[in-house]
């Protein structure tokens, strides 16, 4: 059996009520990824983005109790408003992390944004269920934000 053969790809499709362009910033500016990015406690004390293909990215998160951990990646398209893609790797890996490929695709809907979000492949359930949770949560905090700006 293959990898893909066993589902290990995270998709999600949150909508949000603001337009595709002001969702895309939200995804790639520093000020903007630290208002929003990470599960609930979570902080992003460091976001650096060297934003073209190519470029690198690295993110300090800080859980509620305990050590800075990061994550980095390479940058693999950019297309604004509508599609980005990059690596995604735990700088402090555990055992069954690998290297993935994050792809947000950014739909006009509905008057705001519907962002399709494809992530693998995982080694394990466990690592898929942990990175849904981390997505679903982070999705939730930036659905606050953009109510709280109006």
């Amino acid at each position: 059996m293959n990898e893909q053969a066993t589902g290990l790809t995270l998709e999600l499709s949150p909508a949000f009520s603001a337009p595709r362009e002001r969702i895309f910033a939200m995804l790639t500016e520093p000020a903007e990824l630290a208002e929003w990015w990470g599960p609930r406690g979570f902080g992003l004390p460091a976001a650096e983005l060297e934003l073209r293909v190519g470029g690198r990215y690295r993110f300090t998160m800080k859980p509620p109790d305990g050590e800075p951990f990061h994550l980095s990646g390479t940058f693999l398209e950019i297309g604004p408003p509508g599609r980005l893609a990059y690596t995604f790797s735990w700088d402090e890996p555990a055992p069954d992390d690998r290297e993935t490929v994050v792809t947000l695709m950014l739909h006009a809907h509905d008057g705001g944004t519907r962002v399709a979000l494809s992530q693998g492949l995982f080694a394990t359930e466990e690592r898929l269920a942990l990175h849904r949770n981390g997505w679903t949560e982070s999705f939730e905090k930036l659905r606050e934000v953009l109510t709280a700006r109006g």
